[in-house]
């Protein structure tokens, strides 16, 4: 099979034939239909921690190929044939694990979610990981009322008497539109009224106002005023919950000061790799920070950080994706997407370089082809089959 994999030394990954992998006893093999590209796909191709040799990509969707000998018994509804999406770490740690972006991957059973029949592959392929990320940030660690039932939400899943104000920032990221989706899932399932406010680009104001999203209010991440605004949107109370879905430079210590007294916000990205800084003794609290990775329930090697395995970020996520694939209809609405031509062969050459390296304001405008236009408020999707079809 081909796949997209990492050369460390030349920072870049090239399309190479390997063998197509067998599952293990409860991990099934898929043939994989689309990919989606995320910042971090890129970021850890042109700043390498894996060795050479490791598939890269995380956001996957395809078709069920095989299972391993226990998933019939583990998971009765699992078969071949199986429209199904989900994500993998990919080059974004120091461990040897395969990532996405190749014809055929293997996965555990219960790390996927069924796709249904009215959605495309390649919007699915949009879903997984930065929904998942939202869901983390949101469900277990703010603790907000979650549509679904899990363990461990630090904050009962109850009806409110009062309202909640929620601010996301970056709101048109992938990340921040799938927050505000379970934002308004919380909101519904708790009976709680939730105020939510964002910042985000003027040109996605519209786009964000409107259904699925429906902010409250909106102000640009430009002005240098924003968290003057906020503050009077919300009559100098603050927020209750934030959610900075870029976190880097200035953005959390901005974010932190819209926060009213016993607010509590989450980031995407750690204090120790110094994507973001701020002066000592200036934050009301500890923003809270997870690595979608966690999710994986593996062990996650940073260049200066480890994330232990954990099973019950493991049984959240099983659980979220398990919400996914139950529900009468999808509950939540993929991300706007830009399909990519080409495929594997075209990842890097195109696709990153829209996406890295460097910070998110630092991308190649240098191309003029249409689907080389800078990136806003979508995903960017490749589909490995000449063949498949939006839908």
């Amino acid at each position: 099979m081909e796949a997209l994999i990492l050369d460390a030394a030349l920072k870049t990954a090239t399309v190479e034939r390997i063998p197509i992998p067998s599952p293990s006893s409860n991990e099934i093999i898929i043939r994989v239909d689309a990919v989606a590209l995320n910042p971090v796909d890129a970021l850890y191709v042109f700043n390498p921690l894996g060795k050479t040799g490791r598939v890269i990509g995380s956001d996957f969707a395809g078709t069920v190929e095989s299972l391993g000998p226990h998933v019939p018994f583990l998971n009765p509804h699992m078969r071949a044939g199986q429209r199904v999406a989900g994500f993998l770490q990919g080059a974004s740690s120091v461990n040897d694990k395969p990532g996405a972006f190749a014809e055929y991957l293997r996965i555990p059973h219960d790390l996927v979610w069924q796709v249904r029949d009215n959605m495309s592959l390649g919007d699915a392929a949009a879903i997984s990981l930065c929904a998942l990320t939202a869901a983390q940030c949101l469900y277990y660690r703010l603790g907000l009322p979650a549509p679904f039932s899990h363990e461990w939400s630090r904050k009962a899943n109850t009806s409110c008497q009062h309202h909640l104000t929620v601010f996301i920032y970056s709101a048109s990221t992938s990340v921040g539109l799938y927050a505000a989706q379970l934002v308004r899932l919380s909101s519904k399932v708790s009976n709680t009224p939730i105020r939510m406010f964002g910042a985000a680009s003027p040109s996605n104001h519209p786009m964000l106002s409107s259904p699925p999203y429906e902010f409250a209010a909106l102000v640009n991440y430009r002005d240098p005023d924003w968290p003057a605004q906020i503050h009077s949107l919300t009559s100098g109370q603050g927020v209750d919950f934030a959610l900075d879905c870029i976190s880097e430079g200035s953005s959390v210590a901005q974010v932190a000061s819209v926060l009213a007294p016993h607010g509590e916000m989450a980031v995407v990205r750690s204090r120790e790799g110094k994507a973001w800084e701020v002066e000592e003794g200036t934050l009301p609290s500890e923003p809270l920070y997870g690595a979608v990775w966690e999710g994986l329930g593996e062990e996650t090697e940073y260049q200066n950080m480890t994330l232990p395995a954990s099973s019950r970020a493991r049984q959240f996520a099983v659980s979220f994706y398990r919400f996914l694939s139950s529900s009468d209809e999808m509950p939540i609405q993929p991300n706007p997407i830009r399909l990519m031509p080409g495929g594997l062969n075209r990842i890097v050459l195109d696709g990153f370089a829209l996406l890295g390296p460097g910070t998110m304001e630092q991308r190649d405008g240098n191309r003029t082809e249409e689907w080389m236009k800078p990136v806003s408020g979508e995903k960017l999707v490749y589909l490995l089959k000449a063949d498949e079809k939006s839908n």
